[in-house]
Order: C-alpha cells, then structure tokens, then sequence
C-alpha cells in the first residue's frame, strides 16, 4: 500500500511540475484531503436534502396491510406549486431586472451602461424564464441553491467576402474621354470595384456570462466557514464531461495520462448524473463521459505564508488544470442561496422541512377515510331469504314487476349498501393540518377551495392574512434577490475583464449602444426591480387614489408620470412606454389662436414699453424745466434783496457815505499816482545825467 501511495505522489508531482511553476503548489492529495474532510459535512445535508425531497414528492413509506391504502398526500408539493408561480413572476414580469445606480454622480453613464449590458445578456444571450424557474424551485424545494457564474469564450472560422478595388482613369461623362486634371493636366484617377473575393476569418461565436445552477449532489463548500460563503477556503464541484470538450476548451493539459478506458461515470457514485437514464454511456473514447472534479480556493503557492486564489481540476487521479483564479474578483464563482436561513448554517432549509409532520397525520387520516370506504359493500343489496318466492325472485333479478310475500314487510327484507359517513373528528383533523401547514409556510393553498371566504370573512382579516403573507413572501424574495445582485456583481466584473474593447448590444430595434471596455469595471449599487403582486396591487391602488384626487389640479405632465407608473405596476411596459413618449398634437385652429394671442400680446408689451420709453423722456424735461424755474427763483429773489438793500443804503445814508469813501480813496490814488510818475520823471532825467557825464569823460 506504501508503495502505490508513493507512485501517487510521483504522478502528482510530475503533473504539477507539467502545469505550474509555482514555489509551493498544491498536491492531488491536498486536493483530494480537503475534499474527503468536507465530504462528511456534505453527506449529512444530502441525507437531509433527499428526505425533504421525498416528502416534497409524497415517497415515504408506508408499511400498510394488504388490501389496505398506501396513499400519501402531496400537501408539501401543494404548498411549494403555490410558491413557484409567487416567487418567480417577480423575476419574470420585467424585462429591466437589473437597475444599476452609480455610487459618485460622475459614474452615472457607466452604470446605465452596465445595466443595459446585464439586461441584454439576461435576456437574450441566456434562456431567462429556464434559469429564473429553475433558480426558484431548487430554492423551494431544496432549500439551498447554489449557483455557478462561469464565462463562455468561443471561436470560429467563417467565411467574409471583400470588395477589389483598382485604381482606374476617370471618363468625362459628357465626351467620353479620359478627365483630365485642370491643375496638374494629368488624368484623373478614380477607385473602381472590379470583383469580390472572400476569406476565412476567424470569428467570436461566443463571448458571455454563463449561469449553472448547480446540483446539490456535486457541491461541496469548506463546512468551517461558519454559515457565509465568502469565508470559505474551498469549493469542489463535479461536473460531466469528454475528451472532446476537454480539447475544444483549450484550457486543459495531461490528458492523454487520462486512463478513459477505466473511467466512468457509472465509478462515480458520489456523483449526481444530470441524465434521465443513467445506465447509457458512450463507447467511442473521444464521447465517453467521464467525471471532473473542479478545486476553487486559496493556496500558499509562493511558500510565504500568504494565500492566492487559485483553481485545479483532477479526473481520476491525473492533474488536468491549475492556474490562478483567473475571475477579476479572485473570489470562490459561486453565489449561495437560503430559502429558509439557519444559523450559523451555510445550507438553508425549504417548507418540507416544516410540514413534514402536517403531511404524516394528513397522510394517517386519509388513508384511515379510504379504508373505511374502500372495506365497505356500497351499491350492494340484500334481500331477506323469506322475502320472495323462485318464481318472483327471478323477476326481481331481471328487473320486472314482481311479487313479495305477504307475511315480510318489504322495507326490511331490501337493503341496499351505502358509504359510511365519515367521522367529523377525521375532517376537523384534516383541517386542522392543512391550516397548520399554512401558517407555518404562509401559503393559502386554498384547502377549502378557491372562494371569497377561504381568507376569512371580513375585509380587516382579509387584510391581516395578506400582510402576513406579503411580508413572509417578501422576506424570501429579499434572499433571492440578494443572489441575483451578487451574481450581477460578479458578472459586472468578468464584463470589464472578459469583453472587447467595444461590444455593439441592441438595445433596440432601432437604437444600437457601442460600450466600452473601461467603462465596466467600477463599483455600483445593483438593485433589482423586484416586488409581489400585493405589493404591486397596493402601489397602483394608492397612485390610482392620488390621480384620482388630484386629478384636477394636477399638471398633465405629473398626471402622465402617475399614468406611466400605474401601467408599469399593472405588467403592462408597451403602454407604460407609449404614456411616457405621448405629445398631444395641438388643435390647428386653436393653436392659431394661441398664436394671435401671443402677438396680440407682444404688441401690447411693445406699447406699453413704448409708452414707458415716452414717459421717461417727460420726466427729464420736467426735470429740466423744474431745475429751470428754481434758477429763475433764485434770481429774482437775489433781484429782490439787490433792491431791498439799495433801499436800506440810500435811507440810512450808507450809499452816500460809500460813494464819498470811493471817491475819496479815487483821489487819493490819483495824488500817489501822479507822485509816482513825477519821482519815476525826476529818476529819468537823473540817470540821463550821468550817461552824459560818463559819455563826455570817455571822450576826452
């Protein structure tokens, strides 16, 4: 036994030393170890899953006598065909199922963009209502459900036809002749198609997000991660494939080590086959299913006491794939799901698990009201032996009129078998349950019949049950909406990652949005368009009341945001589009008449500005005209006072005495005038003295 297990680890380490040239890479047996430990955890919620799968499908034993019924009622599976339709119409009603919101004002195109591009994908590169159906029901029945976010990348060769072009001398159209050139004088040369050729070329066939929802049997979570998933160090999943698939992937080494001829899926118990009859295996090695076991977790692969996220793949004991995540998020691509959440349990549990004990005593009693009127004679009849003689009891066989014996009263000598009544106590039993059942599910799966009175008998009670269940409904749907925006995160990033440069989506029939790469890699607020049918019921109600109220003397504008709200809320999107996009096409004559108005108006307003113009220039005038008289004021009041001194002067002899001052001081200035001028005289004729001495003395 030592010896095989050293040939293992020689295989191993020949395998990861041919994919890896890491310092510390993992061993197949590390792989395998951690898939062992886990496997017990794993072992125990199967065991719970299929014993909540066969209440769900009414499987249990029954270990009942002969001839008596084995009957067991479905009342989980009545419960959870109430809740698909509950659970999924919300996902299924809108096309927007993913509304993007950015986290900073300058990423608000980014994240339109990136919701356009998740819608696009959801709706038309993958099967919507499948994926949304079977996302629900494995979460109502299963309790958990486990989703697998992957990226598919697909090429190939295909056949384009390109136009040849020469270069050719143009004709003038009107001679016929070679164009000639005015500037240079040379002909003209134009590009002319002379023929297609065509060419392969390679081609993306696809490149896209693809959403598995995974089986319970092939996934195996680390159980120490304490109840969330983001804590776990690994997940290994099984899946199907061939030696085909493996090659067309590319991704994929070592696999002519594979020993196809031993392996199977069949060797596979552990494995849950995703076929109806799981006997039929392919014979051909390139066909031949096999089992691949997919590792995603962390390793210290550099040997220095820190963990990168990487990923391996094993078939049997040979090494195919280890590289490091290649997923932008470096995260384990898995979103998990609880219907029903247990604490500090990364499996959730479904309404089986509540109701499995309503469904037995269901089960006891009905199949106790069947054995009663299965063991009994109805329809038979018993004739007393006395009651009629051969002869007439021939008749009476036949049919025809016949005779009974005188001495027997014919109301006892005939008795005809009937059913007997049903116990009440097994029917008040039977309700019991089945209301049992409902308040611990919060499902009305309309035990006593579909009818006003199955919620209750008054409009309060009726509204309390439908609180209740929205609330109950809404609680669940929160869950699974949760694991739609993780599942859009992840998606939003493998975008930015995984997309070309430029990606053309139709958004319309007739608008096409060209995104770019750098634009999908930020971080956003998903949020999904979500909500129950009571919840959309009481929405409309409440913005039909407002309408309704307001209606009035509301503008039309508001009036036509409420309309488009209201057929949106009603499942009705072309309408709620065409409410939105509606423009009233004015009446021609009174959209004359508006015109007339308005240029009646305009002239009124040219008048009266006019009118202000004029009144302005008035105002300056009388402004100027008013400074004019104030000036004339203030002379005649200085004329006035000019002769009211005048007055006091000549009366008081002040005039007189200023008139004798005046002349006297003329007087006196004349005096020192004409003794200046006779000094200035005497001065002249002083200095042409002495010139004429100095003259006379140079002379001599």
């Amino acid at each position: 036994m030592s010896d095989d297990r050293d040939l293992d680890v020689d295989s191993t380490a020949t395998d990861e030393a041919s994919l890896v040239d890491w310092e510390n890479p993992p061993s197949l047996g590390d792989l395998k170890q951690d898939y062992e430990s886990a496997k017990v955890a794993h072992d125990v919620h199967i065991t719970e899953v299929d014993t909540w799968l066969r209440v769900l499908n009414g499987e249990q034993t029954i270990n009942a006598k002969r001839g008596r019924s084995k009957l067991v009622p479905k009342l989980a599976r009545k419960q959870a065909e109430w809740r698909y339709a509950a659970l999924s119409e919300p996902f299924l009603s809108t096309d927007d199922l993913f509304n993007t919101s950015p986290q900073t004002f300058e990423d608000k195109d980014s994240a339109v963009q990136n919701g356009m591009l998740l819608n696009y994908q959801l709706n038309c590169r993958m099967d919507k209502v499948s994926f949304i159906d079977e996302y629900i029901r494995t979460a109502v029945d299963e309790g958990t459900v486990v989703v697998r976010v992957g990226w598919e990348f697909e090429e190939g060769k295909r056949k384009v036809y390109e136009d040849v072009m020469e270069m050719q001398m143009a004709l003038d159209p009107q001679t016929g002749q070679p164009a000639i050139d005015p500037q240079t004088g040379q002909p003209q040369m134009q590009e002319v198609k002379t023929g297609q050729t065509s060419k392969m070329k390679t081609v993306t066939l696809k490149n896209q997000p693809v959403l598995t929802v995974c089986d319970y049997n092939n996934i195996i979570v680390d159980p120490t991660c304490d109840g969330d998933l983001e804590k776990a160090n690994f997940a290994i999943y099984s899946f199907e494939t061939s030696l085909s698939e493996l090659k067309k992937d590319g991704r994929y080494k070592n696999l002519d080590d594979i020993n196809f001829e031993s392996a199977s899926v069949l060797s596979e118990p552990d494995h849950e086959v995703n076929t109806d009859d799981s006997s039929f295996t392919f014979k051909d090695k390139a066909r031949k299913k096999v089992i691949a076991r997919e590792y995603w977790g962390y390793w210290d692969i550099d040997d220095t006491g820190e963990v990168e996220p990487f990923v391996a793949t094993w078939i049997g004991d040979t090494l195919i794939r280890m590289e490091k995540n290649p997923f932008p998020d470096k995260k384990i691509p898995f979103i998990l799901v609880q219907y029903l959440p247990r604490r500090k349990n990364i499996y959730g549990e479904p309404d089986a698990a509540l109701i499995e004990d309503n469904q037995k005593i269901v089960g006891a009693v009905t199949r106790g009201i069947i054995d009663i009127i299965g063991r009994s004679a109805s329809g038979q009849q018993g004739i007393r032996k006395d009651a009629l003689d051969v002869t007439n009891a021939r008749k009476f066989e036949r049919g025809e009129d016949y005779k009974f014996n005188a001495n027997v009263d014919p109301r006892q000598a005939f008795h005809m078998e009937v059913y007997p009544e049903i116990p009440r106590s097994a029917l008040e039993v039977l309700n019991m349950q089945n209301n049992d059942a409902e308040a611990l599910t919060g499902v009305k799966a309309f035990t006593q019949g579909i009818s006003g009175q199955a919620l209750g008998t008054t409009a309060t009670g009726i509204r309390s049950a439908l609180d209740a269940t929205s609330k109950r409904e809404l609680g669940i749907l929160r869950r699974l909406s949760n694991g739609l925006n993780q599942i859009g995160r992840k998606v939003i990033s493998m975008n930015s990652e995984f997309l070309e440069d430029e990606e053309i989506i139709r958004i319309t029939n007739e608008e096409f949005i060209a995104i770019n790469r750098n634009d999908l890699g930020g971080k956003y607020d998903i949020k999904l368009n979500i909500s129950t049918a009571e919840a959309d019921e009481q929405k409309g109600s409440e913005l039909a009341f407002m309408l309704q109220t307001m209606g009035n003397t509301m503008p039309p504008e508001m009036s036509q945001m409420i309309l488009a709200d209201i057929a949106k809320l009603r499942k009705m999107p072309d309408l709620a589009k065409r409410i939105q996009e509606y423009q009233p096409q004015p009446d021609p004559m009174a959209q004359q008449k508006m015109q007339l108005e308005m240029a009646l108006l305009q002239a009124q307003v040219a008048n009266e500005t006019a009118k202000g113009k004029e009144n302005e220039v008035d105002v300056a005038l009388k402004t100027a005209k008013t400074q004019t008289e104030q000036a004339k004021a203030r002379s005649m009041h200085s004329g006035a006072d000019l002769t009211d001194l005048d007055f006091v002067d000549k009366e008081s002899g002040t005039k007189d005495r200023r008139e004798s001052a005046t002349e006297d001081r003329k007087h006196a200035q004349n005096l020192e005038n004409k003794e200046f001028d006779r000094q200035v005289n005497l001065d002249n004729k002083q200095l042409d003295a002495e010139i004429n001495l100095d003259n006379t003395t140079v002379d001599r």
